[in-house]
């Protein structure tokens, strides 16, 4: 009787004891600053078509580190059905315009 109560506490100690691994790494929907971006394309900083857009929302060019998407929208799930992104996803840190701009974009690999 003894050496089973002292096998089971045994067992028991070493269950506790056991460190278990935690991912603090956001889920693939997600990123750092936010959702993942689907937008219709993504573009250099300095590419001279978003001269005019930049202007129209007094974003100083020169200002913008990245790459910048042009016409995004949220991907909630990444392969759930309805959500799927013929673009290249993107992580970006500043998504403050309505969908029109995102920007500081990095690409998303969401082949993991």
């Amino acid at each position: 009787m003894q050496f089973k109560l002292l096998s089971v506490l045994a067992l028991a100690t070493i269950a506790v004891a056991t460190p278990t691994r935690r991912s603090s790494a956001p889920p693939a929907s997600q990123c750092n600053t936010g959702p993942v971006q689907c937008c219709n394309s993504v573009q250099a900083a300095s590419d001279k078509s978003l001269a005019s857009v930049f202007g129209l929302l007094n974003i100083v060019a020169a200002a913008v580190t990245g790459e910048v998407g042009v016409t995004c929208s949220p991907v909630t799930v990444i392969g759930a059905s309805g959500n799927s992104c013929s673009a290249q996803p993107v992580c970006c840190t500043n998504n403050s315009f309505n969908g029109l701009i995102a920007l500081g974009c990095t690409p998303v690999n969401v082949n993991l």
